[in-house]
């Protein structure tokens, strides 16, 4: 398989570069690589420019503000700035906001990836050695049932218009790649937590909402299984992906680290007792509320194959990862709140009666 040559420096063009991955990714580039960074992102409600901050002092940094529907940008973007890789992360991402909303999902996640990929062909042309990452979900299989774990051979079964908007960006790459020999390579990752993840999402939601004391609105049961990976890990193994991963292949990424979210929520409740003892104990606002429609039960992945193939391991564990992510939550307001001030993030994604 054709590798990048390691005695010429990489431009790494990243899309979505200011969202919760994005900016890990960008973050790691700049920290412990030597590679040009591009960071394209549009800029919508869920990305934030603090989270490259620090990033952004590189002269290695470069931003630029686009959609990636938007072809005509994207070709310019190409031609400007000549990527030799691309890590093609922007999407919408919240599955309540897809229910409520599916036209933003096909746009960005179905025609935003084909833009992509019709911009990387004339890259790969004018560069043999370029290579294509598209990061996709483990959403994309559907419910999983209470055995088993997903693989690269998992038939795809999307339940929400999130994840079957993620499902056909993942078909476009393989045909892509099949059709005309595009060297494109996909990852399939499961749930993300760390630091600078915007506050709808569970983690962090529950968090906020705690330090607030107000309630910890749990769907359904709470019952529902996922495998946790810490973002720092898949920013990891997504640049070894990148790099060492063949083109055509995928590649599955999970945390080893199944849990309930009922369970997520009872630690990050034990975890803030122990930080703030006079308002224990947090499980006292936990609240049931109806479950989203269409609500897959458990997710969880075997990552045999990157760490057999690639070399790579999560460094994190669920416990200390956890322990860290609240921690930077607890300590870092002046990032979160300027988010909820502009982004509500009330309950989405009910079917109206």
């Amino acid at each position: 398989m054709t590798t990048p040559d390691p005695s010429t420096q990489p431009t790494v063009l990243v899309t979505g570069g200011c969202g919760f991955i994005g900016s890990a990714v960008v973050r790691l580039l700049i920290d412990e690589t030597d590679a040009r960074v591009i960071n394209l992102d549009k800029l919508t409600y869920a990305a934030c420019t603090d989270s490259v901050a620090r990033a952004a002092q590189s002269e290695r940094y470069s931003f630029v503000q686009a959609d990636v529907a938007d072809g005509e940008a994207i070709q310019e973007i190409f031609a400007t700035h000549r990527p030799t890789i691309v890590m093609h992360l922007a999407a919408e991402s919240h599955v309540d906001r897809s229910i409520e909303g599916p036209g933003a999902f096909v746009k960005t996640n179905i025609d935003g990836t084909f833009q992509m990929l019709q911009a990387a062909r004339t890259a790969w042309e004018a560069n043999p050695d370029f290579r294509f990452l598209h990061v996709s979900t483990d959403e994309v299989f559907g419910d999983l049932g209470p055995t088993g774990l997903f693989d690269e051979t998992t038939p795809y079964q999307p339940s929400s218009p999130y994840s079957a908007s993620k499902a056909g960006a993942d078909h476009l790459v393989r045909a892509w790649h099949r059709t005309y020999g595009l060297p494109a390579i996909i990852t399939n990752c499961s749930n993300n937590y760390g630091l600078c993840q915007f506050p709808e999402k569970l983690v962090p939601l529950m968090i906020i909402r705690a330090l607030h004391r107000l309630s910890l609105p749990i769907y359904g049961t709470g019952l529902q299984i996922r495998d946790w990976l810490h973002v720092e890990d898949h920013a990891r193994a997504l640049w070894t992906a990148a790099i060492r991963g063949e083109p055509g292949r995928e590649y599955l990424v999970g945390g080893d680290s199944e849990r309930t979210n009922m369970a997520v929520v009872h630690e990050i409740c034990r975890i803030l007792d122990e930080m703030r003892p006079d308002a224990a104990p947090h499980t006292d606002l936990i609240t049931h509320v109806a479950d989203r429609p269409g609500h897959d039960q458990r997710y969880a992945i075997d990552a045999s194959r990157i760490k057999a193939e690639l070399g790579w391991k999560a460094r994190w564990t669920f416990e200390t990862g956890l322990e860290t992510t609240v921690r930077w939550y607890v300590d870092n307001q002046a990032w979160w709140e300027p988010l909820l001030d502009r982004h509500p993030t009330g309950r989405r994604g009910l079917l109206k009666q």
